[in-house]
């Protein structure tokens, strides 16, 4: 809700309303009274701001924010700043804000439109006064020295980084805008303007950023790569429309260009994410065959010899994906130009080198709806790399020929740069190259080497999150290209296929600092020092970490050094993966996804316990109710996609919450939200009265049978857990009728599971029934966890459940990602069997550990799903849905429970699962702490000691088979 007097205007400059990766600078001047009565101890000067896409905030030249968080668009969010202590009475002061506009949709951002909205007010006593805001007299300006050509990071995020430094004023933040560059910015209008209907007060606290700098450098090498480099937005070029959502497209068509050279030469195609728009490749008409490619997929290269003169490249680049980015790179001793295949007078202005051919169909695919499939065997489509061999063939297909205009088409590819060199030499690393990375007064000189570029590996010494910083001295026109990756051994690097995860910067003449305005998770950073003829001198590299406030007030240790590092690295990893939401990971995707968040919600609390960002994620998500009633699976995002069970986790969340702090003003709140959505799967119930549905039907990476349509055994059970959890909420709010019919609705569906899902040949729930009615033959641990853990499996069925858990079927698929092990542990907890927690925790998280993980793994090292190739141990090696252990350990280990809504009475039933001794400290959900240790003296007896708050009511439980000792002590 609008809830300040505004009278700020949205702005924004330029002739597009939503132009493509464009940085904007606005600034206004003002004078500032020179009385001290203006701004006394009982006056507060405050700024609000918001801004499409983002921001960065600067008063008199200092950031000071940047924001907004991530919204949905008609629903935008303000930042309010306190800013008087910044402001300098008697003199001209100056506002600057550079805005960065996607002008696409991404998985947290959904295209809007540019704007820029500031107010600044002064309040005291006597009312509240506006002393400036955002209209027709701001100045505004593009920064010239951000380029727009540059790669989309991955289809989740924006775009990588390319910064001139040379280009732009550095100290354009601390004047007046003036000079041909500026002009008036534009007036859209007031508050409600545009596709901004409501404005909404940040509903979290500004995120905390601190510097944190590099432990070492890993590595030196003179290389040499690719001789040109480029990335082309396939997608935006074949699916009209595809930059207002990120919906999976598919489409069939052809790159061209032509490759034209003074002398016979051997070249090096390169395509350094071939998994995408790369299916075929042919020079001259000639394909390339597969056994000429070299490289692990996702890399595909292939040495070429070619004649003087040009030469007609084309690339199938057909395919069904999110992104469609094609990574082109040609490495030749010899000078080589790339141009288009169409006569000067027939390409528009603004065209690149290169032209598509397509496409010849397209499609946009929602896995929740019913959607066209393109056929990729198309003779029609297909024919074109056989039969064009030459510019001229071109002719029989003008009709489909466009060319690809220079926006769609970056100027360089950093990340094909880094991943792929046609030399490498390591080298010794001079001690003194390390001040590179310490923070001193002393610069570290990179070594150059004739004819080579320079290659230092950084290594932080742990996962992190936020923005790069770092101060250089060079000559104009060197180049730095950084590229940030997670996991590297010494015979082997991750690249993050998949993540351009990159930032060139260009330097000025003498010495600058840059500080990066694109967030990255990354742990190693690779500099590449290019086009250096004279010494380059860098230091005080570092990072500015960035994640949500909390304190660290959760602690684990124990008598098994191992199970503690696991603790450390999943209480990292938490702490990473809250940004203005929970986000899934800060490397690839930096995406909230709903389903996820649940289980970070619990871990949290354990942890920090913070209770506004768990909130707010809640609240995000029936947002996405204008695109399906079903709720999409990550928000707020322009990928309409569902998977069921993370709409019924967000609602299990939502009761959870109430658990966690007994605001039952919140269970009112989003129990008409759960109601809308649950009334919508209920229409999916089927005559045997199952959940048959369309969607992207998921619980786990293994290869359980959860197809994309029908009826599937985990998320029925899930929809009757959640079910019960509707009807409680109903409770909360009053709504008899509905408590009964979803506890009604419950019973039905529990009854139906049991009914046709139950195997008595195998005494097992089987994975599913397909559309066509056959009945699974897979049989997955998941499916049995599920049902035990949700309530359906009961009696006889139960205590199978229970076996299953400690010891299942050879043949039943085992479970492959941490996020299934939550649900596992859960169960186990639910049964008792605590000791089996631990050893799983021990075996597993181990795994990592002896990895030299800092940060818990997206997947498990056993099965190959979701990785760019066999040698990857996983995709992401920080993600959030897999800090398991840090609530577990706590929950179970400790033995800290809550028993009663906003932890009032809690249960310390310590359980020792083969250690000596345990101490830690667990947050509660409103103020203060419980702490506990305890101890076990010969075996038989148990010495606990438990501090906590006096309006706390702890019940102890020792655990059977020992005699306690119990010390308490009360806070007041």
């Amino acid at each position: 809700m609008m809830d300040w007097n505004w009278k700020a205007n949205w702005i924004w400059g330029g002739e597009v309303e939503s132009p493509r990766n464009e940085w904007r600078c606005f600034k206004k001047s003002f004078d500032v009274a020179p009385s001290s009565d203006d701004f006394d101890q009982n006056t507060q000067t405050t700024l609000r701001i918001s801004a499409d896409s983002r921001y960065v905030l600067y008063i008199n030249g200092k950031q000071v924010g940047r924001g907004p968080v991530r919204s949905w668009t008609v629903e935008q969010f303000y930042d309010v700043y306190d800013i008087g202590h910044l402001l300098v009475p008697g003199q001209s002061n100056t506002i600057a804000v550079l805005v960065h506009h996607f002008g696409v949709s991404t998985f947290y951002y959904l295209r809007g439109r540019g704007g820029l909205l500031v107010q600044l007010d002064r309040s005291s006593e006597e009312g509240t006064q506006t002393l400036l805001e955002s209209d027709g007299t701001w100045s505004t300006a593009i920064h010239e020295g951000y380029h727009t050509r540059t790669p989309r990071m991955s289809c989740q995020q924006g775009y990588s980084e390319y910064v001139d430094a040379g280009s732009w004023d550095s100290d354009w933040t601390t004047s007046a805008g003036s000079g041909d560059a500026w002009e008036k910015a534009a007036l859209l209008g007031v508050v409600g303007t545009g596709p901004w209907k409501t404005l909404i007060e940040r509903d979290i606290p500004l995120l905390a950023e601190y510097p944190v700098y590099p432990s070492r450098i890993l590595s030196l090498s003179s290389v040499k790569s690719f001789s040109f480099s480029t990335s082309i937005d396939i997608r935006n070029q074949m699916v009209e429309g595809s930059e207002d959502h990120a919906n999976v497209v598919g489409f069939t068509g052809y790159a061209a260009t032509i490759l034209s050279v003074q002398e016979d030469t051997d070249i090096i195609l390169g395509f350094p994410f071939a998994s995408e728009c790369v299916r075929a490749v042919s020079i001259n008409g000639v394909k390339l065959d597969s056994d000429q490619f070299t490289g692990v997929l996702p890399e595909r290269y292939a040495e070429v010899t070619i004649q003087k003169g040009e030469h007609l490249l084309l690339i199938d680049v057909s395919g069904s994906m999110h992104t469609a980015q094609l990574h082109l790179g040609i490495y030749s001793e010899v000078p080589i130009e790339v141009r288009s295949p169409l006569a000067s007078e027939q390409q528009p202005e603004g065209a690149s080198a290169f032209i598509s051919i397509g496409p010849f169909d397209s499609t946009v695919y929602l896995d929740h709806q019913e959607s066209r499939q393109i056929d990729f065997e198309d003779a029609y489509y297909k024919q074109v790399i056989d039969k064009v061999s030459s510019v001229q063939d071109l002719d029989a297909y003008s009709s489909y020929i466009r060319s690809i205009d220079e926006s769609l088409v970056s100027e360089v590819d950093v990340f094909g740069l880094s991943v792929w060199k046609k030399e490498r030499t390591p080298h010794v690393i001079p001690v003194a190259l390390q001040n590179l990375v310490i923070p001193n007064a002393s610069p570290g000189v990179i070594p150059m080497y004739p004819g080579l570029d320079t290659e230092i590996i950084i290594d932080f010494g742990k996962e992190l999150t936020g923005y790069l910083s770092f101060e250089v001295e060079a000559e104009a026109g060197a180049i730095l290209d950084f590229y940030g990756f997670e996991y590297m051994t010494e015979d082997y690097r991750q690249d993050t296929f998949g993540l351009d995860n990159t930032v060139r910067y260009v330097c000025k003449e003498g010495r600058q600092i840059h500080v990066s305005p694109i967030r990255r998770g990354l742990r190693y950073l690779m500099l590449t020092v290019r086009n250096a003829n004279t010494p380059v001198k860098i230091q005080n590299v570092h990072y500015i970490a960035s994640h949500y406030p909390v304190a660290e007030i959760g602690r684990f240790q124990s008598s098994d050094p191992l199970l503690n590092d696991i603790w450390e690295i999943s209480r990292h990893t938490t702490k990473l993966c809250m940004e203005d939401t929970f986000v899934d990971c800060p490397a690839y995707e930096q995406v909230f996804w709903v389903g996820d968040s649940r289980n970070e919600a619990l871990v949290s609390n354990y942890l920090f316990g913070v209770n506004d960002m768990v909130k707010r994620c809640l609240r995000l998500v029936p947002g996405s109710k204008d695109q399906t009633p079903l709720y999409v699976n990550q928000v707020p995002s322009g990928w309409s996609s569902v998977i069921p069970n993370w709409t019924f986790f967000w609602a299990i969340a939502c009761r959870e919450y109430v658990e966690q702090t007994a605001d039952l003003h919140f269970a009112q709140e989003m129990y008409p939200h759960i109601r809308f959505t649950l009334e919508h799967y209920l229409k999916e119930i089927n005559e045997d009265g199952l959940l048959a549905i369309k969607g992207w039907n998921l619980l786990d990476w293994s290869p359980i049978d959860q197809p994309n349509d029908g009826i599937v055994t985990h998320q029925n059970c899930f929809l009757v857990k959640t079910l019960r959890v509707a009807s409680e909420m109903a409770g909360f709010s009053g709504d008899e009728e509905g408590r009964l019919r979803f506890a009604a609705a419950a019973d039905d569906l529990q009854a139906a599971i049991n009914q046709h899902l139950w195997s008595e040949e195998q005494s097992a729930y089987l994975d599913c029934i397909h559309v066509d009615g056959r009945r699974s033959d897979i049989f997955s641990v998941q499916t049995q966890v599920v049902a035990y853990l949700t309530g359906v499996a009961q009696g006889e069925r139960r205590s199978i459940m229970e076996k299953y858990l400690l010891e299942s079927p050879s043949h039943f698929v085992q479970i492959g990602s941490p996020f299934m092990s939550f649900f596992y542990y859960e169960a186990l907890s639910a049964s008792g069997q605590y000791s089996t927690i631990v050893e799983d925790i021990r075996r597993n998280y181990g795994q990592m550990i002896e990895h030299d993980a800092t940060t818990c793994w997206e997947m498990y090292p056993n099965f190959s799903e979701n990785r760019a190739n066999p040698n990857m141990l996983t995709r992401s090696h920080c993600h959030a849905w897999s800090a398991a252990p840090a609530y577990f350990l706590g929950r179970e280990v400790l033995g800290i429970r809550s028993t009663a809504m906003g932890w009032t009475e809690v249960e310390i039933s310590p359980n020792p699962c083969g250690l000596t001794w345990a101490k830690g400290s667990v947050p509660l959900s409103d103020a203060g702490q419980i702490d506990v240790s305890w101890k076990v003296i010969d075996e038989k007896i148990i010495e606990v000691s438990i501090q906590s708050p006096a309006s706390v009511k702890v019940n102890v439980k020792i655990p059977e088979g020992y005699e306690g000792i119990v010390r308490e002590k009360k806070i007041f």
